[in-house]
């Protein structure tokens, strides 16, 4: 049973993509389940380990401080075990062993990000639900895009209509505030991950569309029933 199970648990809300103490604040105080902090070059969000780590300090106990990390070298993963981080989100096409090795290096839960665009890609899960800690299920990135995820793109949600699978996991993938209950409705989900939805730019994370978002999704449960 995972926090996708039972109508009256609220939604817990994943901002991603944090680079300043102003908008991480809005989130905290909003109400974020987790903040996500990017470490990867090519994206707008990218932040370097010393930024990482003065943010996480900053954020109080019972908000999970998440690493967003692809491909990275074991080198990496040591420094990640050093940061004042809960969790690492493994972003690009780590193999199953590559997330048991993550954990085993820093000593961390580990999310898997997965790519959806057809049915087909969803016999992903069944690889990584057996070594992962959560799951994100996200828009397969487009060929040729430069980031893995991030890219403002919602998949077809019926592709995971009535499943269920044995681990936490989260939606993620364009989601916007008008559309939270639609999402919650055909998916099932539980936990949302978001970040150009609440950006004024890319890369700027907006407090005032952070505060929105996580109010609106506070109203989709309450429209549920039994919420």
């Amino acid at each position: 049973m995972g926090p996708e199970d039972g109508h009256t648990a609220p939604l817990r809300v994943k901002i991603c993509g944090l680079t300043d103490p102003v908008a991480l604040r809005a989130a905290v105080e909003a109400g974020a389940a987790y903040v996500g902090f990017v470490h990867f070059a090519p994206s707008p969000r990218h932040l370097s380990t010393e930024a990482i780590a003065a943010l996480g300090v900053d954020v109080p106990p019972g908000t999970l401080r998440v690493l967003l990390l692809v491909e990275p070298d074991d080198r990496l993963l040591e420094i990640a075990a050093g940061l004042p981080i809960d969790m690492i989100q493994l972003h690009g096409h780590e193999t199953a062993d590559r997330v048991t090795e993550a954990k085993r290096i820093t000593g961390l839960p580990v999310m898997k990000a997965i790519g959806i665009s057809e049915a087909r890609d969803l016999d992903q899960i069944a690889v990584y639900a057996p070594v992962a800690d959560q799951l994100l299920v996200d828009t397969k990135a487009p060929k040729g895009a430069s980031r893995p995820g991030g890219n403002a793109v919602s998949f077809d949600w019926s592709l995971i209509a009535g499943r269920r699978w044995p681990l936490p996991w989260m939606l993620a993938g364009g989601l916007k505030p008008e559309r939270i209950a639609e999402a919650v409705r055909v998916t099932g989900a539980r936990q949302l991950d978001l970040s150009s939805a609440v950006e004024s730019a890319p890369g700027v994370k907006d407090p005032a569309k952070i505060r929105s978002f996580l109010a609106a999704a506070a109203g989709a449960v309450a429209a549920e029933p039994g919420g």
